[in-house]
This record gives structure tokens, C-alpha cells and sequence, in this order.
């Protein structure tokens, strides 16, 4: 095992990216997808589940993390990865996002942002060299920068001010961040749908040097199609042998098209917040397992899949217990999403290593176009 943090491409077809990122705690295999556990916890999941699925790395969120249970509580129990029994990497967010999002009363400043605890109403102050700290106390494996994430749409000149801030952040975290061996810290690049934005923004983090980087502030209400305007030039700006990440993506065809398009990490809340709300993804489209037609349908979620809602229960089962709010209906579904999610990946890893993502890519819309058979 490795004692520093480093990314092997080893693989591409067209944009299309395979490789592995190596950290101390354990390769990454990319294109990855990263499951959420926003508070120490992938919901519904033990962690030996979560990494069943196939999942190398895992999401913890600062901003929820600092304000409960603190990351020096955390920090006196050993770190995340002994807190939340997961050994493998941890990925952190820098809690802007949830700042701009979740908080009221913010108050935004060159320095940082004030805000109030969506919790309690706590008054927090939260600075890039704050945000370094505490992910440093968590003991993240992959740091990211504080940065400030407007939402869409919004003028130009709003995103240009956003972006330049994000940018000046960007340095101050980078120096907070110092030199950590086996710890990487990625920028984040903003810039909204402008391409010239955009590439302003990569500039300034290339010229600062990150580990990885990021690119941010989409999937926040702008749309598949115009999501995409962005990937068609955004990953182009950010260097060839670094690890790109895509934030908060998305469904499975976003996830298809971001790969498509150069990205090679992604992660988003979705496989488990949709198992909970008995929303289910299969390679022929979604089902909704609260539907009455699925009273007596003995087949399982997706014929294809091995996971152990697929393996040992029938629709029949899974939606009595969605029906009857039974906690196992949560933990299934939920398994069911992340394992399936996990699968895309390894298929796609697969077929760029081999040449074939294009065909690779067709079956999986035209399966995916088929929908959901009624049973006979």
C-alpha cells in the first residue's frame, strides 16, 4: 500500500477516463462513484454494506460534521474513519455549499461566512483556513477547498465576483492546508455556464496546483442539457493527469454522460435518499416499489442485479414493507440503489479499459428506454 496520494490514468476512449487513484488508505478506482454519509453514516447502511457494493471511497460532510458532534469530538475518538468504522478513504466536502443552502441569516464577507446552525441557531463562523482544520481533524483523505457556490441561474456579474472569490479562497486554503503527505487537497473550479469564466477560474487553480480538482457549482437547478454545455469544455480546462470531480451528480444518466465527458469521480445524495422514499433505479428505468401493481408481482427489482434485495426478496415483499414502513424496506432499497450505482461504474471502467464505452453507452440507453415490464 502506498504512502502518498497519486492518479494513474490508465485508459481512454474519446474523453472517456479509467484509472486508479492511490491513497494510504486503499486504491480508487475511477470512474468512481462516491456514496454520501453526510453525517458519519451512509443512511440505511452499515459500512461493510456500503463497501459490498463495490464503493472504494465514501462522502463525509463538513459542515454537518462541525456542527454535530464536532470534529474535536471526532478527533479525540481517533478520527472519522474509527468513529464511522470505515476504513477505506473518506472524501469531505468544505461545507460551503451547505452554508449557502441550509443556513439562515448568512453574512458573507471576504473573510468567510457567518452563519446560524440550521440545528439549533448557533452563530458559526466559517473561513477557509476554519474549513482546513476541520477537515484535518476528521483525518479526510481527500480535502476540498472553501469556496462560495452561487445558485443558478444568476448573472454574469454575480457569478464573476463568486468565482473570483472562490478563487482567493482557493490560495488561503491551499496555504492553510500546508503539506500533509498521503492527504490530498483538490480546488474547485466555478464559473457558472460561462466557458470564459470557467476557464479563468482553472487557470487560477492550475497557477495555485491542486492534487485534483473539481468542477463545481452545477447540478444546482441549471439542467441536464445545460450541465452538460458545461462537462462539453469544463473538464478540458482542468489538467490531463489529475483526477476530475464532478460534485453532486447526479442520476444515472448524468453520471453516464459526465464520464462520457472526462469526469472521473462523482458523488450525490440520490441512491439512498430515493431507496428511503421507495424510489428504485434498474437498468430499465425506475421503479417506484410504492405501486399497487407490484402487490403480487413475485419477480425480483431487476433480474440482472445481485444484490440482496435482487437475491432474496420479490417486489411483492419489498413493497408490503414500503407500504407497512418497515425500516428493512430503507435498508433494501437503499443497498439495491448504491449496488446498482456501483455497477454502472465497474461497466464503464470496463468498457473504456477495452474500447468499447460508445457501445458500452448505447446498450445501456436502449435498455434503459425498454422501462419496466408489467409482469404477464
Amino acid at each position: 500500500m502506498t504512502d502518498h496520494f497519486q492518479f494513474t490514468l490508465n485508459a481512454t476512449d474519446g474523453k472517456a477516463r479509467t484509472g486508479v487513484i492511490q491513497t494510504p488508505r486503499g486504491d480508487i478506482r475511477t470512474p468512481a462513484f462516491m456514496p454520501v454519509g453526510t453525517a458519519a453514516t451512509v443512511k440505511a447502511m452499515l459500512p461493510e454494506s456500503v463497501a459490498a457494493t463495490g464503493a472504494d471511497i465514501l462522502l463525509g460532510n463538513t459542515y454537518h460534521l462541525m456542527l454535530r458532534p464536532t470534529a474535536e469530538r471526532i478527533d479525540r475518538l481517533g478520527g472519522l474513519h474509527k468513529f464511522m468504522n470505515w476504513d477505506k478513504p473518506i472524501l469531505t466536502d468544505s461545507g460551503g455549499f451547505q452554508v449557502m443552502s441550509l443556513s439562515d441569516l448568512r453574512r458573507l464577507t471576504e473573510e468567510g461566512v457567518t452563519f446560524k446552525s440550521h440545528i439549533d441557531g448557533s452563530k458559526h463562523h466559517l473561513t477557509p483556513e476554519r474549513s482546513m482544520e476541520i477537515q484535518k481533524l476528521l483525518g479526510s483523505d481527500i480535502v476540498m477547498c472553501f469556496d462560495e457556490c452561487p445558485a443558478l441561474p444568476a448573472d454574469r456579474k454575480r457569478i464573476a465576483q463568486s468565482m473570483e472569490l472562490s478563487m482567493r479562497w482557493a490560495a488561503r486554503s491551499r496555504d492553510a492546508f500546508g503539506d500533509r503527505p498521503g492527504h490530498a487537497l483538490f480546488g474547485i473550479q466555478q464559473g457558472g455556464l460561462d466557458e470564459d469564466l470557467r476557464g479563468q477560474s482553472a487557470e487560477a487553480l492550475r497557477a495555485i496546483e491542486f492534487d485534483g480538482y473539481a468542477v463545481g457549482g452545477l447540478a444546482v437547478g441549471e439542467g441536464q442539457d445545460a450541465m452538460f454545455g458545461v462537462l462539453d469544455f469544463a473538464p478540458d480546462q482542468l489538467p490531463v493527469d489529475k483526477p476530475r470531480y464532478l460534485m453532486g451528480v447526479g442520476k444515472p444518466d448524468d453520471i453516464v454522460g459526465a464520464v462520457k465527458r472526462g469526469i472521473d469521480m462523482m458523488d450525490c445524495v440520490l441512491p439512498s435518499r430515493s431507496g428511503r422514499t421507495g424510489q428504485v433505479f434498474t437498468r430499465r428505468g425506475v421503479v417506484n416499489i410504492k405501486n399497487a401493481r407490484h402487490a403480487d408481482d413475485p419477480r425480483p427489482l431487476d433480474e440482472g442485479c445481485t444484490c440482496p434485495a435482487c437475491s432474496n426478496y420479490s417486489r411483492a415483499y419489498l413493497h408490503h414493507v414500503f407500504r407497512a414502513q418497515e425500516m428493512i424496506s430503507g435498508m433494501l432499497l437503499t443497498w439495491h440503489n448504491l449496488h446498482y450505482f456501483q455497477d454502472i461504474m465497474a461497466g464503464m471502467r470496463e468498457a473504456i479499459a477495452e474500447g468499447v464505452f460508445a457501445a458500452w453507452e448505447t446498450d445501456f440507453h436502449a435498455k434503459r428506454a425498454l422501462g419496466d415490464i408489467e409482469p404477464l
